[in-house]
């Protein structure tokens, strides 16, 4: 798996590519840890992710803590079915604006 940010003002996309699971743990966490506090929206592409497992859930949910918690500004998008129905099962709808 890999994990590319791009910043465009006060947003920063996360492109997840491959496998989302524990091996890459590290490496997304140091991305939106890294990130300035002029960022307030996040983006996490999973266009060209095949799998999520409950580790990159994990993941996911450290990162909201990390951007603010109930106030941060996340959104999942480009998820194909697969991911789409792990997030549903996982009611990540209810912390995550999902499309």
């Amino acid at each position: 798996m890999a994990v590319t940010a791009t910043t465009n003002d006060n947003t920063i996309t996360l492109k997840v590519s491959g496998r989302f699971d524990f091996s890459s743990h590290q490496e997304f966490r140091q991305i939106y840890e890294a990130v300035s506090a002029e960022v307030t929206h996040y983006t996490v592409d999973m266009a060209d992710a095949t799998y999520l497992d409950s580790s990159a859930l994990g993941m996911l949910l450290l990162m909201r803590d990390h951007a603010g918690g109930d106030n941060a500004k996340i959104e999942i998008v480009n998820c194909n079915e697969d991911v789409k129905k792990i997030l549903t099962i996982s009611n990540f709808g209810q912390l995550f604006k999902i499309s």
